[in-house]
């Protein structure tokens, strides 16, 4: 695997590749981030990876100072993963100067959910995905559903801006008791990380109640916020939303539902496309007064 810490370097590695499949990350990586390099490995004739943490997407509050750093780790997963060339800039080769610049997602993607609780947040994403895209022009760009929202910005922006570059979504990668693998499970306690598996339960509750024909999404979505704050979470949001666009359901069109809720000083999101529920999860998360809970009209 050949390391580029400048923007030249890169293009001078990549010279020749005609089809240069592309995955973005902030490090830390953990099996979810070594199956989009798999992925990636199937599409292209060359394989790129990104190791950048953006501060453009953290809010002053958020963890950019202590984001973990795990190189040596990092570039063992992407030998072994078969990448050929990871992208690492420091901020002053991908920032050279202060970045006045910035590409502004549609509100009315950009500024819901998570767009909603971290203002600002899909500015920095989108601002850092199209110059990260500049730099390696790539033909295909992996992202991964478990941060299901931002997978649709970036394919908006793509859209938008007729990039020739198809951005493809991997399905969750998960621990086998649901919880969904993210860097920032490492800062849950043991007892914490016990606990954390309520998030992915809750929404294979919320997918089956829709199941079953309960139609008041409201009343379902409630009952989901009531059920993890009982459970000692502090939940932003449980929504019921439509998979193109994420907007209110208004008809038979394919659903998604998408949480976010903090457990201790860990905020974890997670997400669920609701006609592809059970196969993904252990059956022992559909038992319960939990599920009496959301199913009751």
């Amino acid at each position: 695997m050949h390391i580029a810490r400048t923007i030249p370097k890169l293009h001078e590695l990549l010279g020749g590749h005609r089809r240069t499949a592309f995955v973005p990350t902030m490090g830390n990586l953990h099996d979810g981030h070594i199956s989009l390099v798999r992925k990636a490995r199937k599409l292209g004739d060359v394989t790129v990876a990104s190791i950048f943490v953006n501060r453009l997407q953290f809010l002053p509050h958020e963890d950019f100072d202590t984001y973990p750093s795990t190189w040596e780790s990092d570039c063992e997963k992407l030998r072994a993963a078969g990448c050929d060339v990871l992208f690492a800039p420091d901020e002053k080769a991908l920032y050279p100067e202060l970045q006045t610049c910035k590409v502004h997602p549609d509100p009315a993607l950009a500024d819901i959910l998570e767009g909603h609780f971290r203002p600002g947040f899909f500015t920095g994403v989108c601002t850092v995905v199209m110059k990260l895209f500049s730099c390696v022009q790539p033909q295909f760009a992996i992202f991964g559903k478990k941060d299901y929202q931002q997978l649709m910005v970036i394919r908006h922006m793509v859209r938008q801006f007729a990039l020739p570059i198809d951005v493809v979504g991997v399905d969750t990668h998960r621990a086998d008791d649901g919880l969904a693998l993210s860097s920032r499970n490492g800062y849950l306690s043991k007892d914490e990380r016990g606990e954390a598996r309520q998030l992915s339960q809750t929404l294979v509750l919320v997918a089956k109640a829709v199941r079953d024909g309960i139609t008041n999404l409201d009343v379902i979505e409630t009952r989901a916020m009531a059920l993890l704050r009982g459970r000692g979470w502090q939940p932003d949001y449980v929504a019921i939303r439509r998979r193109s666009d994420l907007q209110m359901p208004d008809g038979g069109d394919p659903l998604v539902v998408l949480a976010a809720a903090r457990l201790g000083n860990t905020r974890l999101i997670d997400n669920l496309e609701i006609e592809t529920v059970t196969s993904h999860f252990p059956s022992s998360a559909m038992t319960g007064h939990t599920e009496a809970a959301l199913s009751a009209q």
